[in-house]
Formats: structure tokens, sequence, C-alpha cells
């Protein structure tokens, strides 16, 4: 089922440790997984689509009144039968990840409702001397094993994978999930039954969305469970301790990712398909999951099939990396024999090295590093190669590089998430350049706005204390970042900040975390943090993933209003995400007299 240590490390004893998912930093450079030369779940190939300015997303802790994870399994109501003086019995789950004890119910759900009800296991396996070429059908297999089930009286599909085994491997769950769902909606069988997912694959909060928004009104996730079980766990916590975490965070993971849709229930989520294909071509995606978006197309179902043998392969070959640990993953973090990373080892070393040795031909060795995409093909942009129009413009005829870097901006990080230091050079750097550094969402220090004469050192205008490394001013130098941003925290917007902009950048989205909002640990809030947001140094900030004064366009079109009034010169920026119909959005915000528009994006 492709899990590395990674998994267990990163995002599996996390959970059973603390009931939540693990916390740290957004940014991704690892490879799309379309282009990567290691073998990906299919999981993977699907990004969450979120809501940004209109239907916008909810915030899931303050509104937790109309969150609801509870889920109904088995035949729906008629819903136009208003005459119904019996309604159907409907079998309820408090919230959809399965326990041992729920799976085992559910098998037995016959003889526990009388007969009311009627489970049946659909194999998701098939024999792996078939190959990938054998993927297909073992799809259509299902389908007629799916069409008799309903036929006979089963209102409860077990879509499992317990079967699988050095002789037999596994449908990847999503696609037999997706193939079994829309075959039945097509069939006008979906409504007689109800679909629960009983994979080994699922172990993080993404795999359970992706299996929710294609069908699954339920997910039995049992070898997560017995990984769990099969781990040295922390001090104290018990087998059943950590299952019983390892749900609560997969709930409270769910709820998230629902509400940056704007999705308060389950029930309404479950079938939803609110995502987009990265990767996979439109004939597979249109067979399996019609109705989602993708861009870019990429494989189809007989590299899938391929990706999944190749895991079988792995699991029951005779690897002696693998004969008895888990392989490396390195997609969280950079691993030798790991997933490929832009930010090596050996980039970072020659940035450290050129900076602190201020040597230009290094800094041209990382350049180069960083710049060409072309040689690992990582990256989409890299792909692509720029074809000549006609013979080179002279340089004389067009603009001196000091005026081209007059349009640079820096990207909005703030002071926390950087250190003082490193969020002053920029602004020093970037004034310099003429160019416009980024405050982020955290605010800035009011003494950074002082006109400066050169001399000064930035410990006697920050504070000595609240910095490691000092640095001199030189004549003409400023510490004030030009582009301002509000964000949904509202953490350090003054009034006196607003009017130091040159531009003020309202945040509705951001690349690195799109339908989030910024999260800044409880350990990182010092004293001088504190103070510039305005809040209580050690206690964790959190941006909503919305603002709570915007649930549309309108509110937006007030909110910029309101900023133009804060300051007349200031340009006004907002921030927007790239998914698909952004462009649509996109045209909304200029209507609400926005003066610039941000596309962000992982790619």
């Amino acid at each position: 089922f492709g899990y590395t240590q990674e998994d267990l490390k990163f995002i599996m004893l996390p959970m059973a440790n603390a009931g939540e998912e693990a916390t740290g930093s957004m940014g991704a450079d690892a490879a799309l997984p379309v282009l990567s030369s290691r073998n990906k779940v299919l999981y993977n190939y699907f990004k969450q689509l979120f809501a940004q300015v209109t239907n916008p997303p909810i915030d899931p802790i303050r509104e937790e009144i109309v969150m609801s994870l509870t889920s109904f399994i088995g035949s729906k109501p008629n819903l136009l039968g208003v005459d119904e003086t019996i309604p159907a019995p409907r079998l309820e789950a408090h919230q959809p990840v399965l326990s041992h004890e729920d799976a085992a119910k559910l098998h037995h759900i016959d003889k526990l409702t009388q007969g009311k009800y009627k489970s049946k296991v659909l194999d998701i396996t098939y024999p792996a001397q078939h190959g990938a070429a054998g993927c297909e059908a073992a799809i259509e297999a299902l389908h007629t094993a799916a069409d008799k089930a309903v036929a006979g009286g089963y209102n409860v599909l077990i879509l499992s994978d317990r079967a699988v085994s050095a002789a037999r491997v596994a449908i990847p769950a999503l696609l037999a999930t997706a193939a079994v769902h829309h075959h039945l909606v097509s069939a006008g069988l979906r409504t007689s039954t109800g679909l629960v997912v009983e994979t080994g694959s699922a172990r993080e909060v993404h795999h359970f969305a992706l299996l929710a928004g294609y069908g699954a009104e339920a997910v039995y996730p049992w070898l997560a469970f017995d990984t769990l079980a099969a781990l040295e766990l922390p001090a104290g916590v018990t087998v059943k301790d950590a299952h019983k975490r390892f749900i609560k965070a997969i709930n409270k993971g769910l709820l998230k990712v629902m509400s940056k849709m704007g999705i308060s229930t389950y029930q309404s989520y479950c079938g939803s398909q609110i995502f987009e294909a990265v990767g996979l071509n439109s004939k597979f995606v249109e067979r399996y999951f019609p109705g989602t978006a993708t861009q870019i197309e990429g494989i189809g179902l007989k590299q899938v099939a391929e990706e999944a043998m190749r895991m079988h392969a792995a699991a029951f070959g005779n690897d002696p990396l693998l004969a008895d640990m888990l392989d490396a993953g390195g997609e969280y973090a950079w691993r030798t024999r790991g997933e490929e990373h832009t930010w090596t080892p050996d980039s970072i070393a020659k940035l450290q090295h050129a900076t602190r040795a201020n040597n230009f031909n290094t800094y041209k060795e990382y350049a180069k590093l960083i710049n060409d995409q072309t040689r690992r093909q990582m990256t989409l942009r890299g792909l692509f190669e720029i074809k000549p129009v006609g013979s080179p413009v002279p340089l004389d005829e067009v603009e001196p590089a000091k005026e081209v870097v007059k349009r640079f901006v820096t990207g909005a990080m703030s002071l926390g998430s950087i250190s003082t230091e490193a969020h002053t050079t920029l602004a020093i750097a970037m004034n310099r350049l003429g160019g416009k550094s980024n405050t982020g969402e955290g605010g800035e220090d009011a003494n950074r706005f002082k006109v400066l004469h050169g001399g000064e050192k930035l410990s006697e205008i920050i504070g000595k204390n609240r910095i490691e490394a000092d640095k001199t001013m030189l004549p003409g130098d400023s510490l004030r970042s030009r582009i301002k941003q509000v964000a949904s925290g509202r953490f350090g917007v003054t009034a006196e900040y607003l009017a130091s902009a040159d531009q003020i950048q309202i945040k509705m989205a951001q690349g690195a975390k799109p339908g989030e909002g910024g999260q800044l640990p409880g350990g990182k809030v010092s004293e001088y943090i504190g103070q510039l947001r305005h809040s209580v140094p050690g206690v964790g900030l959190i941006s909503p993933p919305p603002h709570h004064d915007i649930y549309s366009i309108e509110d937006l079109a007030q909110l910029i209003h309101d900023l133009k009034n804060a300051n007349p010169s200031a340009s006004i920026s907002v921030k927007l995400v790239s998914e698909v119909g952004v462009g649509t959005v996109a045209a909304g915000v200029s209507k609400a007299k926005a003066d610039h528009i941000v596309i962000s994006g992982f790619d």
C-alpha cells in the first residue's frame, strides 16, 4: 500500500499521541506525483478544491455548532415520499472512521438488525499474475458483483482489500470506490445501497477525504490500526488510546477539509468529489472520476495499475533494503534514495557558502541548480521551452536591469515564520533595489517606518534583546516593507501600519496552504512577536480559513473601500490561489475595485 517510514513518524504517530495532525512547515518542494521517479499512491494525484471570496469557507472551530460528521450508511429514503407513514430505518454512524468493533458489527449487521440490513463484502483484489493489464477486467467484475449484490437485497456494500497477499494485488481503493459509486449512479442503484470501504491504504486525512468525496459513507482503515498496534507508542499510550486518538485526528482533519469548501456536514461532502486531478489523463478521469477537473493530462489506468503492481512487488519481493524496514519515503524531508526535492543539501550548502563568503561564483552555481528545472524535470514549468519568435532585441532597446528589478517583490513571509534578521534583510535589500518586500500576515514594528540616515544599528532600532545578529544601516536604507498584508487574523493591523504602506494586500488564500489560514506554534510566539501581533507570548496563533467579515464579493468590496480610505495613496492588492475557476473569482475581485490581483500557486 506504499507505506513509508515517514508515514509512521510524521503522520500516524503524532495522531496517535496527540489526537490531531502534526504541525509542520507547509512548503512543498518535492516533485509532482506524475513527474516523480518513485511509485505514488493514487490519492496523491488529487488536490482538494476550496472556496475563496464567494461561497466562503467555514471556521470549523468557531462554527462548531453547525459542523457534523454523522453519516448514514445504507439505502436512502425517498425524498418525495411525503405520504410514507413508516420511514425506512437508517443506519447511523456518529463519525465515518470505523473501528475494529464497528467493522465487525457491520459485517454481521443482518443479525443485529434482524435482516433489515444485509452487508456484502466485495473483494477489490485480483490475481497478481494478471499484472497491470488485469486491473480493468477486475474493475468490470467489481461492477457486475455490485449489481448482483444490490439485486440480491444487500443494502450495505463493503469494498475490501483484506484479501491482499503475495498472490493477490489490490485495485487502488480510491479507484475501486469511485468506479463502483459512479457505476451504481449510472445504473440508478446508488440510493438502494450504502458504500463502505475497508482498506489498508487509508492513513492520512487526505485519503479519507478523497474516499468520502467519491462516495464512501464510512471507511475502515484496518492496516492503519494494525500498524499502530505494532508500533512502539509513547509512554502511557495504550493501543486502544492510539486507535481512539487516530480516529479523533482524522475526524478533526475531515472537518477542516470540509470547511475549506464551506461544507458543514459529512453527508453533504460524501460523493461531492470536490477535487482536481493533477497528472491524470482526461480519458481515465472521464471513465472513473466523471465530473472531476483535470487540466494538464497525464497518466491513465495502465500506469496507475502499474504503480500499484510495483508497490505490491516491493512489499512481497526480495529487496534486501525492504526486508525488515519500510521505504524511507523522503516526501517530507530529504533522504538518500528518497524522493527528489528542489532544495537539496548541495543547493543549501552553496547558498550558505555564497552568502558567508560573499562569493558570486558560488552563488551562480546555486542559482543554476535552482533555476534550471529542465534537467531533473520536477515541475511543470521545467517542461516548457521558450520558442524564439525572431532575432534577439538589442539590449539598448530594452529596459536596463536596474529598472526591471523595481518590479521585483518578495514572498509574503511573516516575522515569526522567518526570523527578525531575515525579515529586515529582505526589506533592506528590496528597498535598495527599488522593489517591494511584503510583511506577511504578522504585522511590522512601527520603529521600522522611521527614515534612516545611515550608521544606525539594527539593535538600536529594534532592540538589543530581540536580535542575534546585528547590522549597520547605509545612507538611504529603509527597514519599511512597502507591501503590508491584511489576513484573516488581522495580526498587527493598525491605522499606522496601513498608513505606512505603498500597497496593501488582502490575503484571501495562499499557495503554500490553499484554503487554510497561517499557523504559528506557541513556542515561536516570543515577547516581540506577541507585541507585533497584539497577542500573548507563548500562545499559538492561527489565522482562520475565512475572513470573518467577508462572506461575499460585496463584503470584499467593502473591505477594499475601507482600506482605500485608510490609505488613499496605496494600491489595494488581493491574493488568490490558482485552482479551477479562479479566473471567474478574479474577474469579480477586479470589479470590486481591487487595483492588483496576485494568483499564487505551488507550481
